[in-house]
C-alpha cells in the first residue's frame, strides 16, 4: 500500500505539521500504574494488564532469576549501570522487559504509522525506526572493522531507516575505553566509508553519533569490569569542566579543562563533523548525554565552575551552545543535524526536563533538527529511576510539544504496538531501539509483520532473500 511521506522535521517551514498540543503531565502522571506494575514484577505472576495498551502481557522475572543476563551487556550500552562504572551488577528493582516473539499481524489493522516514511531535510528515512547508538568497544586504535560492517549492516538488512553508529571519539582522551571507535584521524574515514556504503545499499540512512567521554573516560571495557584504568593499564588523563571524579568505580579524579583546553575539544568536534561528512554519513548527532563531557558541563552535579562555562544556566550551556554552532558551521544544510540529551539527572539539585525544554529552543536557534531524549547517568545515584516501558518517552513528548522541535523516543521500547503507539499519538517523530535491536537484528520486518499485509512486510527485506521468508 501507498505511503504518504510526512515532513516533521525541527518546523522551520510553514507547510510543517504542528505537533498535537498535549496536557502537562507529571511523571506520575505518565505512569499512573508503575508502582501497582512493579510490584507485579516477579516470577509468580504470569501475566498482568499492560496499563497502555489494556492487553494481558507475560512478564518475566525481575534480575538475578531470569536466565539471559547478558541483557545487561546490551541494555542502553555503556550508559548503563554494569557499564559506566556504577557497579558489576544492576539491583534487584531492576527488570526485564518482555522478549517473546513478534506477535502475528491483528487482521483488523488497517493502518500504521510507524512505517510512514519521514522528511528531515532532504533525507526520507523508509519508516520511523532507528538503530539507537551502543558503544562496542571492538576498534582498533579507533579504527572500525569487519565487526562493525556486519553489526550495523545486519541491522538495515533487517529494516530499520536509520542506523546509527556508536558513539564516536573526536579526540583519544575522549574515549571511554581503548577500544572505543574514534573520527579523530583520517585513517578513521575509509573503514566507515565502506560501512556506510553497505548501509545505504540496503535503503537505510548512516548516522554517526559524535562524542567525547570526558571524566567517564579511561576505562576498562564492560567484559573487563568497566572500572577507571591506571597509567600502566593503557589509562590517560582524563578532563571535565570541574575536578570531580564521577565516583564508584570510576575512580579517576579528571583535569579542570582551561579555555584552551575548551577551545581544542570545540575544535575536535569541529573537524570529527568534517570527517563524518567524507565518511558518508548523511545524518549527525552531537551526543550530550549520559555523564559525558557535553552533559557534564551543563548539569549542576558536575559544574562547579566560577567563570563563564559555569554557575548560571547560560553559563552552563554555553560549550553545548559553541561545540554545536562549530558543527553547524561545517555540516550541510541539507542533511539532518540532531543532538541527544539526558533530559533529566533523576537527582535532586540535578538537570531537569524544564531545563532540557529551554536548552532544545536555544539549540532549535542554532539549526539543530531533532533532539534525542534519554535522560541521567551524570551520577552513580540511578535510585529514583522509573524504568518501565516508554519511562523516557514523556520526555520526547514534553520537548517536542513545548520546544516546538522534532524528537526521538527511546528507552524500554521492545514491542511493535508500542513504537506504533509512540508515533501515531504525536509523542515522537521517530523511535530509536537499542536491546531489542541487539535480540533480534529484523525487529523491523517482525514489527511490519504484526502491523501491516505479509506482502507490505517482506518489501523491507532485501531481493536477495526472494521469496524464502
Amino acid at each position: 500500500m501507498g505511503k504518504k511521506i510526512i515532513t516533521l522535521s525541527a518546523m522551520p517551514q510553514n507547510t510543517q505539521r504542528t505537533p498535537t498540543p498535549t496536557k502537562k503531565r507529571s511523571y506520575c502522571q505518565n505512569f499512573p500504574n508503575i508502582k501497582t506494575d512493579l510490584k507485579q514484577l516477579n516470577p509468580k505472576n504470569k501475566t498482568t494488564e499492560n496499563p497502555r495498551t489494556h492487553q494481558k502481557e507475560k512478564l518475566l522475572p525481575k534480575f538475578p532469576e531470569h536466565q539471559d543476563k547478558t541483557f545487561w551487556r546490551g541494555f542502553g550500552g555503556r550508559n548503563r549501570p554494569p557499564m559506566g562504572g556504577l557497579g558489576g551488577r544492576p539491583p534487584k528493582s531492576w527488570f526485564f522487559l518482555n522478549t517473546s516473539p513478534i506477535k502475528q499481524r491483528n487482521p483488523n489493522t488497517t493502518m500504521t504509522h510507524l512505517f510512514d516514511p519521514y522528511k528531515l531535510k532532504d533525507i526520507v528515512l523508509r519508516n520511523r525506526i532507528g538503530v539507537s547508538p551502543m558503544c562496542q568497544y571492538s576498534s582498533i586504535d579507533g579504527v572500525a572493522t569487519d565487526w562493525h560492517l556486519v553489526n550495523l549492516g545486519s541491522r538495515a538488512v533487517g529494516g530499520a531507516g536509520l542506523v546509527i553508529a556508536e558513539a564516536t571519539a573526536v579526540e583519544p582522551r575522549g574515549r571511554i575505553s581503548p577500544q572505543d571507535a574514534g573520527i579523530w584521524a583520517d585513517k578513521h574515514i575509509e573503514p566507515l566509508h565502506r560501512i556506510n556504503k553497505f548501509i545505504k545499499d540496503q535503503g537505510a540512512v548512516p548516522a554517526i553519533q559524535i562524542a567525547h567521554a570526558g571524566r567517564k573516560a579511561s576505562t576498562a571495557r564492560p567484559w573487563e569490569g568497566s572500572q577507571s584504568l591506571k597509567d600502566d593499564e593503557e589509562g590517560w588523563e582524563t578532563i571535565a569542566p570541574s575536578a570531580i571524579a564521577f565516583g564508584d568505580e570510576v575512580w579517576r579524579t579528571p583535569k579542570e579543562m582551561t579555555l584552551e583546553d575548551i577551545k581544542e575539544v570545540q575544535n575536535a568536534f569541529r573537524t570529527a563533523t568534517i570527517r563524518s561528512l567524507e565518511a558518508g554519513y548523511e545524518w549527525l548527532e552531537l551526543h550530550f548525554a549520559h555523564g559525558y563531557l557535553g552533559h557534564s558541563f551543563y548539569s549542576p552535579l558536575s559544574n562547579k565552575r566560577t567563570d563563564e562555562y559555569g554557575g548560571s544556566f547560560e553559563n552552563r550551556i554555553r560549550f553545548i551552545i559553541e561545540t554545536t554552532r562549530t558543527a553547524r558551521e561545517v555540516w550541510p544544510e541539507r542533511l539532518p543535524f540532531t543532538a541527544r540529551l539526558s533530559c533529566s539527572d533523576w537527582v535532586e539539585g540535578g538537570w531537569t526536563i524544564e531545563d532540557s525544554v529551554e536548552l532544545s529552543k536555544k539549540l532549535k536557534s542554532e539549526g539543530v533538527d531533532l533532539i534525542d531524549c534519554s535522560s541521567g547517568f551524570n551520577s552513580p545515584d540511578y535510585k529514583n529511576y522509573p524504568f518501565a516501558p516508554d519511562w523516557q518517552v514523556p520526555f520526547a513528548e514534553k520537548i517536542r510539544t513545548e520546544a516546538q522541535i522534532a524528537t526521538a523516543a527511546v528507552g524500554s521500547i521492545t514491542e511493535a504496538t508500542q513504537a506504533e503507539q509512540i508515533i501515531q499519538s504525536d509523542r515522537a517523530d521517530i523511535v530509536l531501539l537499542a536491546t531489542q535491536m541487539l535480540r533480534d537484528p529484523y525487529w523491523s520486518y517482525h514489527a511490519a509483520l504484526e502491523l501491516q499485509p505479509k506482502e507490505t512486510a517482506k518489501a523491507l527485506l532485501p531481493v536477495q532473500y526472494g521469496g524464502r521468508v
